[in-house]
This record gives C-alpha cells, structure tokens and sequence, in this order.
C-alpha cells in the first residue's frame, strides 16, 4: 500500500472514528474539535502504526507494554475533566503524547509526567512536530506527580493505580477535578472533585487500562 493509500485510508478512519464518537454522546463540542483535529496516526510509533487501525474503536499497541487508549476514552475522560482555557493540568501516563495533544487542543497549561523514558522521548518528539507547545514532559514516577507546579485544576491519569494516590489528590486545585482507571483485576473509572477540604468521589465506566507502575 503506497502513502497516499494510507493517507485516504486514515482519513477514513477519522470520519469513521469521530462518527462514533458521537454516537457514544460524546456532547463537548471543544472535545470534539480536539478529536477530529488530532492525527491521531502520527501518534503511534512507526513499527506499530499499520498493526492495527489507528483510528478504531479500540487501544493499539505502542511498544513497552503500553496502549494508546480507545477513542472514546481519550474523549470521554477528557470531556469529564470539564476544562476551561488557561486551566493547569497535570497528565500522568504521556505514552504516545496522543491524549497530550488533545487536552492541549482545549488550551490548557499541561505537565506530563511519563515513567518510559523512550516513550517519552517519542512523545516530546511528535508533540513538537505537531506545534504542541504548551505541553511539558519529564521522565518521572507518576504516584509523585509534579508537585513544584501544583495545584492543578484538572489531573487526568492513564494507568491503574490499585487506589487512588494521596500524592496526586494533594495537587488538586480547590474545585479541580481528576479522572483516573482504580482498580487490579477489576477496574472503574473514578471521577473526584476537591471542593475545599472535602473530595467527592463518583465510580463510573468499567475499563481496562495498563497498571500504573513505580519508577
């Protein structure tokens, strides 16, 4: 298949994709501006781009173990953060730099921390490429968070921690919001909003994510 072949057929992939999307009642339109903006593609490291469709209703395999998450969780855990422009917001699990480049289409102030170091240095490269400046990365333990620009208003995580981490709780800003994977062999997407001293916590979606590991 030449390049114009995989072009056309991608860009089927993205009408395909975002025609789900909202058929699943993803309802943010800035999400999903974000989503059909994104190439999400470009996203996948080279070895992995044609093993399965990019743009499916599915993860797909990055290297290291790791999966860039299914469409409609990228959209759905980043429209339940409920951001607003200017917002600061801590990303734990950069991967591929894929849903990176989508919370940095709602302009927003993002710092990622990514325990690979390899796919970190995959995801400063295409986030770069692809003009994502407002996107900063370290290598780094994501149980730690990056505590020297907290309080964040919004922290999205992108690996199973068996609990909730304190760490990441304490570097959430008064009214922010973080949305996470919970759980080992059974997981639930957990929603928690800080309104001062008190954090609410909604269980939701049942998934299935990566563990979250230590650095």
């Amino acid at each position: 298949m030449t390049r114009k072949d995989h072009l056309a057929q991608w860009e089927r992939g993205r009408r395909a994709m975002m025609s789900k999307l909202r058929e699943y009642r993803i309802r943010d339109g800035r999400v999903l501006a974000a989503m059909e903006k994104v190439p999400r593609h470009l996203f996948l490291p080279a070895p992995y781009r044609h093993v399965s469709n990019p743009y499916g209703d599915h993860p797909c395999p990055i290297g290291h173990r790791q999966t860039i998450s299914q469409p409609f969780i990228v959209a759905y855990m980043t429209q339940c953060l409920d951001l607003m422009a200017g917002d600061r917001v801590l990303g734990v699990g950069t991967g591929s730099g894929y849903q990176a480049a989508v919370l940095s289409e709602m302009n927003v102030e993002l710092y990622s921390v990514e325990v690979v170091s390899k796919l970190a240095e995959h995801a400063r490269r295409v986030l770069d490429a692809q003009g994502y400046q407002k996107v900063h990365i370290k290598v780094g333990d994501g149980y730690e968070g990056w505590p020297e620009h907290a309080p964040y208003d919004g922290i999205l995580v992108t690996c199973a921690p068996r609990d909730v981490p304190q760490t990441l709780v304490d570097q959430l800003a008064d009214g922010g919001r973080m949305v996470l994977p919970v759980g080992e062999h059974v997981q639930r997407l957990v929603i928690l909003r800080r309104k001062g001293d008190k954090i609410i916590r909604k269980d939701d979606l049942m998934v299935r994510f990566v563990p979250m590991v230590r650095g």
